[in-house]
C-alpha cells in the first residue's frame, strides 16, 4: 500500500494565496517526515480553488526540499502547454531528482484557460491524444520531430533525455521511495507488451515502472479517457468523487482496452493506478467530518464558482455541502482504525493500493500537518 497527500493549495475564504502556498509546501515537507510515500500537486488557473499555476515548477521546489518522497502532478493540463516543453521540465525533474518526479497529465476542462493560453475549445475537445503522444515520444525517444493536426515541426534532438540519468545517482521506483541506482536489469524500465500502441510504434513501455523515464499518469473521467489511457499502457489517476464501484468497472474497462492493444497480462494487472481523495484524522469520527463539514463547502463554492468557461456555456455546480458529505462518506475521514480500514476496503474492492489523499480540508495549517502526521504515524502502520 503506498499512501501519498494531494495538494491542491486551496485559498478558503479569508485566506491569503501567499498563505495557501505556504501550507502546500509545509504539507509536502510534513508527508515526508511523517514517513509517506508521495505528494501529488494540482494546478488551476485563475480560481481560488487551487492558487498553483504550474504543478511542474512546484514538484521542482519539493523535489529540491525532499530527501525520499515521490513527487507527481496531479495534473499538468495538457491542453495549455507545448507537450515539448511540459516535455523537456519532466525529463529535467527526473533527472535530477534520480527519478523521484512522476508526470500526471490530464485534459483540463473547457476553461477561459484555453483563451488565455491561445490553445482554443479544440485542443479540449479533441487535441488531447496527438499532445499525449508527442509527450511520450519526447521522453522516450532520441530525437522526435512532429506532422500532426495541431503540432509540426523538423525533427530535433532530445536535450537532456530522461535516460541521462547518471549511475549511481539515487534512483526512486514508481511506487516507493529512492534506492540507489547500480545499473542492473532490475533498473531497467519494463515492458507492457509487444503491441505497437500510440506512443510512437514499437515495443510499448509501461509508463508506471522505474527506469529511463518519468512515470506518466492520465487523469481519467471519461470512458473516452480510459481507453486513451490504456492503449497507451498508462496508468490512470481517479478522481474523488467517485466510489469503489465506479473505480472498479474504470479500471475493468482499462484492462479490456489496455490488453486488447497488446499490453502483457502481467504488466497489465501491475499498472499502478492512483486514487484521489479526502483524508482528516482525529480521534472521533464526528470531529473529523466536522472539520470538513465547517470549512470545505465554503472553500467549494467560492473556488468553483470561479470557473468560467471559454464559450460561455453554462456548467452547473455541485452542491458543496453535499458534495462534502459525499466525500466523508467515500475517504478516509475518522479515527485511524476507520481510516485504515476505508483504505483497506478501496484496495479490496479496485485493486487500487496507490492513494493521493487531500488532508487540507480544514483550511487551517496545524490541522493540515497534524492530519499528514497521523496518517503516516498511525494509519500506515495499520495498513502495512
Amino acid at each position: 500500500m503506498r499512501v501519498g497527500t494531494f495538494v491542491l493549495a486551496a485559498q478558503f475564504p479569508g485566506q491569503g494565496r501567499g498563505e495557501a502556498l505556504h501550507r502546500a509546501v509545509r504539507t509536502a515537507e510534513v508527508a515526508e517526515e511523517s514517513g509517506l510515500d508521495g505528494v501529488w500537486l494540482a494546478e488551476h488557473h485563475f480560481v481560488p480553488y487551487g492558487v498553483c499555476p504550474s504543478a511542474v515548477t512546484l514538484a521542482a521546489v519539493l523535489l529540491g526540499r525532499t530527501r525520499r518522497i515521490r513527487v507527481g502532478t496531479a495534473v499538468s493540463v495538457l491542453p495549455n502547454v507545448h507537450p515539448v516543453a511540459l516535455g523537456e521540465q519532466a525529463a529535467l525533474l527526473h533527472i535530477t531528482s534520480g527519478g523521484r518526479f512522476s508526470l500526471g497529465v490530464g485534459r483540463g476542462g473547457p476553461w477561459i484557460d484555453l483563451e488565455v493560453f491561445g490553445s482554443g475549445l479544440a485542443a479540449y475537445e479533441s487535441g488531447f491524444p496527438e499532445s499525449l503522444d508527442l509527450l511520450l515520444r519526447w521522453l522516450r525517444e532520441p530525437s522526435v520531430g512532429a506532422a500532426g493536426d495541431r503540432y509540426r515541426f523538423r525533427e530535433v534532438a532530445v536535450v537532456p533525455r530522461p535516460a541521462d540519468l547518471l549511475d549511481g545517482a539515487p534512483r526512486s521506483t514508481a511506487d516507493g521511495p529512492a534506492e540507489p541506482h547500480d545499473g542492473t536489469a532490475a533498473d531497467t524500465t519494463a515492458a507492457v507488451g509487444a503491441g505497437t500502441g500510440a506512443a510512437g510504434g514499437g515495443t510499448a513501455e509501461f509508463a508506471g515502472a522505474p527506469g529511463a523515464h518519468p512515470e506518466v499518469v492520465v487523469a481519467c473521467t471519461s470512458p473516452d479517457g480510459v481507453r486513451i489511457a490504456a492503449e497507451r499502457g498508462l496508468p490512470m489517476l481517479l478522481g474523488m468523487h467517485c466510489g469503489d464501484e465506479e473505480k472498479a468497472e474504470m479500471i475493468a474497462l482499462w484492462r479490456r482496452h489496455a490488453l486488447a492493444a497488446g499490453h502483457c497480462p502481467d504488466a497489465v494487472a501491475a499498472a499502478g493506478h492512483v486514487s484521489a481523495g479526502v483524508v482528516q484524522i482525529a480521534d472521533e469520527a464526528g470531529e473529523a467530518r466536522g472539520a470538513l463539514l465547517k470549512a470545505m463547502p465554503g472553500w467549494l463554492r467560492l473556488g468553483l464558482g470561479a470557473h468560467r468557461t471559454v464559450d460561455d456555456r453554462v456548467r452547473t455546480m455541485r452542491d458543496p455541502v453535499a458534495y462534502t458529505e459525499l466525500l466523508c462518506s467515500l475517504h478516509p475521514v475518522g479515527p485511524p482504525r476507520a481510516a485504515a480500514d476505508r483504505l483497506a476496503a478501496t484496495a479490496e474492492r479496485t485493486g487500487i493500493t496507490r492513494f493521493a489523499l487531500l488532508a487540507e480540508g480544514s483550511g487551517d495549517l496545524v490541522a493540515t500537518e497534524t492530519t499528514v502526521r497521523r496518517l503516516g504515524e498511525e494509519v500506515l502502520p495499520l495498513l502495512r
